[in-house]
């Protein structure tokens, strides 16, 4: 039976090959579409797993860049059981370096204390520091010294020791780090008060903590802990400012587009929403307040939480990546429906013979399935080659910007698709041509 329907095929090559394109772009198209939402869970995958530890954060805020928390909370947060290391972290977006405007992909400046940095036994950056540099140390505390990742070194022609322009200030590259990680890949690393003095953020005032566990306990138990311990106090909502909103936006996207309303030459604006302890003197007043005995101003995240987030995005992306796959896949289809209705009506004498001869009907189904399912194999297979070089082609073409991911389990889904459609395409051709009676069949001279 495999063989008869191969030979079929094979003695129309030009209708054969035709049906084949068409489903080998749908397919190719499906491996690369499908690519995107590959690319990004590998890239969170790899990412968090350089950072083991929890990242404590106003509530509410999207992102570390738009959380603002009281730095004197950072011993309240070392005092509970099962923290090790609390490092606090200020982080701004970068506008400009060496006199160019920043836009696409976003830079950032991330200020940490850099002491409490060193006690840190996963540090991620200077786990990654390229052969040159060093990391920052003590005697690099109120200095302006700096660590820029590969990218940004090789796209300023930066090596160790040179000078770097950034939002106005004038930084020296001490280390240049790789981590291999778009979402890590973006930083330029500083003592968190050059941060401050930069950004013109309030020195009482820190983006997010980061801190390390001893194992003691899991990391969703120490979180609920943690947040726990800050339960009932009074702090100033979080509200985006228009600027923030753009900035947002542009960092949700993860750099692949976004727009800059500062002016070039213009610092970084303060955080308008800076938050403050309700019991302290000195705690600004006005904004939206909440005070609830049962919920915490900040929220702890841990590897499970923030890949869970991306997780409904990329579910939400793959259901966008179905609905436009499904276009070119319905094309496919329709061609190959097309394709083996012309050949069933070409041989209906031929199936005829072949019924009086003591074909079952279900042997006609059977050929004619089989003649379908290899158009739709042939096409699987080569539209999965075809979207996988050209994943790999896109990755080498913007290695800095796009992250695509054609792995093993998308191929063989697309090829094992594929070939269930060319089935399910060839099921009314070969019903037409199974249930014509073999004389009237045989009639049609």
């Amino acid at each position: 039976m495999f063989r008869f329907a191969l030979q079929n095929l094979r003695s129309r090559p030009l209708r054969t090959a035709l049906s084949m394109l068409g489903l080998t772009v749908a397919i190719a198209g499906m491996v690369g579409l499908f690519s995107i939402a590959g690319g990004i869970a590998m890239l969170v995958q790899s990412t968090f797993e350089q950072i083991p530890g929890l990242l404590v954060q106003q509530r509410g805020a999207p992102l570390p860049l738009f959380s603002a928390l009281p730095a004197d909370w950072q011993a309240e947060i070392a005092a509970v059981p099962g923290v090790t290391v609390v490092n606090a972290e200020v982080l701004s977006r970068v506008n400009r370096i060496q006199d160019q405007t920043i836009i696409s992909p976003p830079r950032f400046l991330l200020g940490f204390d850099i002491v409490e940095r060193l006690k840190l036994k996963h540090g991620v950056y200077d786990e990654n520091l390229l052969p040159g540099g060093r990391f920052l140390d003590q005697r690099d505390v109120g200095t302006r010294n700096c660590l820029v990742s590969r990218q940004i070194a090789s796209e300023f022609d930066l090596e160790v020791g040179d000078p770097i322009e950034v939002n106005g200030f004038e930084l020296t590259v001490v280390g240049i780090y790789h981590c291999g990680s778009l979402l890590l890949d973006v930083n330029i690393l500083l003592d968190i008060n050059a941060v401050r003095e930069m950004a013109r953020v309030d020195p009482a005032t820190v983006s997010c903590f980061y801190a390390e566990q001893d194992g003691s306990v899991t990391d969703s138990v120490l979180a609920e802990q943690i947040e726990a311990r800050f339960a009932g106090r009074d702090l100033r909502l979080w509200q985006p400012s228009p600027l923030q909103k753009v900035l947002l936006d542009a960092a949700l996207r993860g750099g692949a587009t976004g727009t800059d309303t500062s002016a070039p030459d213009a610092p970084v604006p303060d955080e308008p929403d800076v938050v403050a302890d309700a019991n302290q003197p000195n705690a600004p007043s006005g904004g939206t307040s909440r005070s609830r005995e049962s919920e915490s101003p900040i929220e702890v995240r841990t590897q499970e939480d923030w890949a869970e987030r991306f997780e409904d995005f990329t579910g939400d992306l793959k259901l966008f990546l179905t609905v436009m796959t499904a276009v070119g896949l319905l094309i496919a289809v329709f061609s190959i429906i097309n394709t083996m209705l012309m050949s069933v009506t070409e041989r209906m004498i031929e199936f005829g013979i072949l019924r009086a001869n003591g074909w079952t009907r279900r042997n006609v189904i059977w050929l004619i399935t089989f003649e379908s399912g290899l158009l739709g194999l042939g096409g699987g297979l080569l539209g999965a080659m075809v979207g996988w070089v050209v994943v790999q082609g896109i990755n080498a073409w913007q290695p800095e910007r796009l992250n695509l991911y054609a792995g093993p389990a998308l191929l063989a889904t697309s090829v094992l698709f594929s070939t269930v459609l060319g089935m399910l395409g060839g099921l009314y051709p070969a019903w037409r041509a199974a249930t014509k009676p073999p004389m009237e069949a045989i009639r049609r001279v």
